[in-house]
């Protein structure tokens, strides 16, 4: 397991805890545990329910600020600590964004901590959506394309 991997369990263990909601592990980091291929992701990107990035934002924030995270930028829901990018996105938006079923993502349990994760065919949707985008595209230094490419050759190898 990577560090980052880690460190998400850590961060879906207190969102457990304190709100009992089973977090969407997204980006790079939950593609890379979902295939099993090193993507070697630069944040930790999270989906929660949208209340929790509205109504209940203060003490999302809170919680997160008390595994050592410091808050940086309300706009993208992001925090630092030691060199690792935490972001928040509502999970609500994968419907709209990329048509995936967030409520019917899988339900993982390891070590005591529950997670969602997406299947390689959400995951694919989501990146064909966010190739579109110019900001990413620009942004990512077209890292969609790449991941795009390795999850059609694992979904045509199963």
């Amino acid at each position: 397991m990577t560090i980052k991997f880690n460190e998400f369990l850590n961060i879906a263990k207190a969102l457990n805890d304190q709100f009992n909601i089973a977090p969407v592990l997204y980006g790079s980091l939950g593609l890379q545990m979902k295939s099993g291929i090193d993507l070697n992701p630069q944040d930790i990107d999270v989906l929660v329910p949208l209340e929790y990035l509205h109504e209940r934002w203060d003490v999302l924030r809170q919680t997160v600020e008390r595994l050592g995270y410091t808050f940086v930028d309300l706009r993208e829901h992001e925090f630092h600590k030691e060199g690792t990018k935490l972001a928040f996105a509502f999970v609500e938006d994968l419907a709209d964004f990329a048509d995936v079923d967030y409520k019917g993502l899988e339900l993982i349990e390891q070590n005591g901590v529950r997670y969602q994760s997406l299947s390689l065919e959400d995951f694919l949707r989501v990146y064909s959506k966010s190739i579109k985008d110019g900001y990413r595209r620009t942004k990512n230094n077209n890292k969609d394309a790449t991941k795009i490419e390795v999850i059609t050759k694992l979904l045509q190898s199963t």
